[in-house]
């Protein structure tokens, strides 16, 4: 049975709190997926000591995305985007977070044989080499522009020896693709670890709350029970409203 997961907010902890106390929720940390937070050492520090006062409930971290390219074909980018995957890690490891997320950023529209050749090696390489130094860390990746999961899928069986290696399975990004959610939970069911949800249009990524947009929930319920039952799941809406909402919603589809 999966555990859920909301993204706290610091200036209501106290609500955030009772809401995990309510439904045995755990919290994903949105803080150390900035670059100009994780160049700011005593902002850092400070977010860590705050977080281990909640300890109990920190479960995993957003790392930095923004432009993360590790399959850059320019060394330099591949460089610097390694190393914010590596402060990334160090930092949510001492805030008590188990696992980080981080995105595939690949481009859609390059579909040469070569270009996904490369994503899949580098990518590859990059992440068993992180895995191997982080291996008390959960390290989750995440389909983002991805318009079909077939580049994460094969991905996920060459990763699939390594044990701290998953698929972050976004069903509300997965939605806005042409492409069946069915098809994309079938694909990636081996390796997905960890999901995140919220409602949107089929359009674009609005982040509403479970229910507010246009998602079929009770599909939603039983590709779970089929696909991914055991992943930890974020309700990734970072109003306490919305996720009171969302709450509400899912109680009527699925177990929460």
């Amino acid at each position: 049975m999966s555990r859920y997961l909301i993204i706290p907010d610091r200036d209501r902890m106290d609500e955030t709190i009772e809401l995990c106390r309510e439904y045995n929720l755990g919290l994903e940390l949105n803080d150390f997926m900035f670059p100009k937070v994780l160049d700011d050492e005593a902002r850092c520090r400070n977010l860590c000591e705050f977080y281990k006062n909640y300890s109990d409930y920190v479960c995993t971290s957003h790392g930095d995305f923004f432009d993360v390219l590790v399959f850059s074909e320019d060394p330099r980018i591949a460089a610097i985007s390694k190393e914010r995957i590596i402060q990334s890690l160090n930092v949510s490891r001492a805030a008590g977070a188990t696992g980080v997320i981080f995105h595939s950023n690949i481009e859609p529209f390059l579909n040469s044989v070569e270009y996904k050749e490369n994503w899949l090696n580098k990518n590859e390489s990059v992440f068993r080499e992180i895995c191997s130094r982080f291996p008390y860390m959960n390290i989750y990746l995440e389909n983002m522009f991805d318009m079909k999961p077939n580049d994460l899928a094969d991905l996920g069986e060459r990763m699939k020896d390594v044990a701290n290696f998953g698929i972050c399975f976004d069903y509300s990004h997965a939605f806005i693709s042409s492409v069946p959610l069915s098809t994309w939970a079938k694909a990636l069911s081996p390796y997905i670890k960890h999901v995140h949800i919220n409602d949107n249009d089929g359009i674009n990524d609005l982040h509403l709350a479970v229910g507010d947009g246009t998602i079929d929930w009770e599909m939603f319920a039983k590709l779970k029970d089929m696909y991914f039952n055991d992943a930890t799941i974020l309700i990734e809406t970072s109003s306490i409203e919305y996720q009171k909402r969302s709450i509400e919603f899912l109680k009527g589809v699925t177990d929460i």
